[in-house]
């Protein structure tokens, strides 16, 4: 799921062993970013250009003149002097030491101490390897500056890997200095994940529809107002060929039903009234609108569910997708729920 998330799906069967055999989820991101970083330390770490401004013997770049007078510099044969030195002391680097201190710091490495033991000192190898990456605050926003080049696929997954760990381990609101992980944190995290990750593999597997995901809708007002919020749903699947049209907002909350104070099961009211106004308000865009379908995706939780109702024209499913069964059953039920036909060509 998460390598269909991060758009590494083609690295699925090289992760698969570590994925099924992780007691956590932070074993499965460590372990991971581990292998990435001491395969990267064996053909070199990325380089570029970083701005420096220090005393060195000679002329380079370009001298400050001021400062080198102030400091007495010529004299002593040095020049104070800004350039751009080619290092691999640049900020993806320091990202990644930071994101694996904070993995040694923070990191749940599961029930076995001797398990956990061997990983941290695993991560505090590699972090004596990156000796020479100037140590950094890590936080999510750096994360958004960084792009990698057409051949640095490692660092594409590393990154991914480190907006995660960084999104789950931010210090909580809670009094005190530690970092930890919250579950509020921790849905809103995986509910992205979740999203991205249904999206990409529909994409990538889904013969004869068009998947746009984060499909911006509009309101159908008679004039145009700023103030109107914004509607986006999660994904649009459309069939090239008959047409058909499938709204799907993705889910990641405990549960699918919620319960009444009567002791019944009921559909979460505020999913319900998302999609019913998502599906009503787009009528006017299109044939295919008019008869648009809508599904509620979640992740399996207490319950398994599989329900469909018709509602002024447009039918709804409610579809659950159980991600600890066997991978294969996973793609064949996303497909399901996703299309609501049983049988489909990958």
């Amino acid at each position: 799921m998460l390598l269909y998330a991060w758009g590494e799906a083609g690295a699925l069967e090289r992760w698969r062993r570590e994925a099924e055999t992780a007691p956590s989820l932070d074993v499965l991101l460590a372990t991971v970013l581990a292998q990435l970083v001491e395969q990267r330390l064996r053909v070199g770490l990325a380089r570029g250009y970083q701005p420096e401004a220090r005393a060195v013997a000679g002329i380079r770049g370009r001298i400050d003149f001021s400062r080198s007078l102030k400091t007495l510099e010529f004299e002593r044969g040095r020049a104070f002097c800004r350039f751009h030195e080619f290092t691999s002391d640049i900020p993806r680097n320091r990202l990644v030491r930071a994101v694996l201190e904070r993995l040694v710091a923070v990191g749940a490495f599961g029930p076995h101490p001797n398990h956990a033991d061997a990983l941290r000192r695993r991560l505090r190898r590699l972090l004596r390897d990156l000796d020479e990456i100037t140590p950094i605050q890590p936080h999510v926003g750096a994360l958004a500056r960084e792009t990698s080049g057409r051949n640095d696929g490692d660092y594409r997954l590393m990154l991914a890997i480190c907006d995660l760990v960084l999104r789950r381990t931010m210090p909580t609101e809670e009094e005190g200095g530690k970092a930890g992980i919250g579950l509020d944190r921790d849905t809103l995290t995986l509910h992205r994940v979740f999203e991205r990750f249904v999206a990409a593999y529909l994409q990538m597997h889904l013969d004869g529809w068009q998947v746009t995901p984060q499909k911006p809708l509009e309101w159908p007002t008679a004039e145009r107002s700023l103030l109107m919020p914004g509607m986006q749903v999660d994904i649009v699947l459309h069939c090239m060929g008959s047409g058909r049209l499938i709204m799907i907002d993705t889910k990641f909350t405990p549960g699918s039903l919620v319960r009444t104070r009567f002791g019944g099961e009921r559909f979460q009211s505020g999913h319900l009234y998302q999609m019913y106004a998502y599906l009503r308000s787009q009528e006017e865009q299109s044939p295919s609108y008019r008869s648009a379908e809508g599904v509620l995706l979640y992740p399996a939780a207490s319950w398994h569910l599989s329900e469909k109702v018709e509602i002024q024209g447009h039918v709804l499913r409610v579809e659950t997708l159980d991600l600890a069964r066997p991978w294969i059953d996973v793609e064949t039920d996303l497909q399901r729920a996703a299309t609501g036909e049983v049988a489909m060509t990958s």
